[in-house]
């Protein structure tokens, strides 16, 4: 299993721990381009998180990180996570209140 794949599973477990609604958005021929490894809706927000292999975690292209500056734009949260999974549990935690 790759390293980034072990991220995936870590943020999914946390997403399910939380009741969140997620999904893997598919890429093909008719998606977008940089969208994030992980959608998720919790409490009403969107949420979109790019996942990278702990290692990899400065290797975000200009389109993945225009999709996430444009999520943050329109009010949604945007993050990149490489193993510490503590921003988007502050997240999580921030939206339950």
């Amino acid at each position: 299993m790759t390293p980034e794949k072990k991220v995936k599973q870590k943020v999914v477990k946390l997403l399910k721990s939380r009741g969140c609604y997620w999904f893997y958005p598919v890429a093909s021929g008719f998606g977008s381009a940089g969208v994030p490894d992980i959608v998720c809706c919790y409490k009403g927000k969107f949420i979109g998180v790019e996942c990278k292999a702990p290692e990899a975690a400065h290797r975000v292209t200009a389109l993945q990180q225009k999709n996430l500056t444009d999520i943050r734009n329109c009010g949604g949260y945007g993050i990149v996570v490489s193993g510490d999974l503590s921003e988007l549990e502050q997240i999580l935690d921030d939206l339950e209140k």
